[in-house]
């Protein structure tokens, strides 16, 4: 697939959501539970997006570790944050989340980094809806890794695109 052109609206939606201020006050006004979480988003392109999740009082469970909850917030936000970067360079598009698929091979501690490198599968899906009006979905795999570098979740989002009339 062709690398991705970077449109002054995804430019200018990266450098708002990259600021940890604006990022912030965006989670506490419609994410409140993400802001809670204290999720963070490291990186964005219009490729890919990685947000951290840091194991703490308001993030564990019973067990000492993650809750899987905190874990797939994460995990959604970093093909959900891409899926908004895209549909923000032209008209309407709803987004939803139908589907959601995990693994969980590790004990998740310490800070966790979900990495979703589905950007132009999003932005092709996103285009097509829009040209033909019809709904598109995309399954994005989110892979969070620990500060080992060892894999401990995979999540798989199905996301839904559908262009507004």
């Amino acid at each position: 697939m062709p690398a991705l052109t970077d449109t002054p609206q995804a430019a200018a939606f990266r450098r708002q959501v990259l600021s940890p201020t604006k990022l912030r006050l965006f989670m506490l006004q419609k994410l409140p539970m993400a802001w809670l979480a204290g999720l963070r988003l490291v990186r964005i392109s219009p490729e890919e997006a990685t947000v951290t999740v840091r194991f703490k009082y308001l993030t564990q469970n019973p067990f000492r570790s993650i809750y899987f909850a905190c874990l797939a917030m994460a995990a959604e936000l970093a093909s959900g944050i891409q899926a908004m970067m895209h549909v923000q360079a032209g008209s309407s598009v709803s987004m939803l989340v139908t589907k959601l698929e995990a693994d969980f091979t590790k004990k998740a501690v310490g800070v966790i980094a979900f990495n979703s490198p589905n950007g132009p599968d999003i932005a092709q899906a996103i285009a097509e809806s829009r040209a033909t009006g019809e709904g598109r979905t995309v399954v994005c795999t989110s892979t969070g890794v620990d500060e080992a570098g060892d894999v401990v979740a995979v999540f798989r989002i199905t996301w839904s695109f559908r262009a507004k009339k």
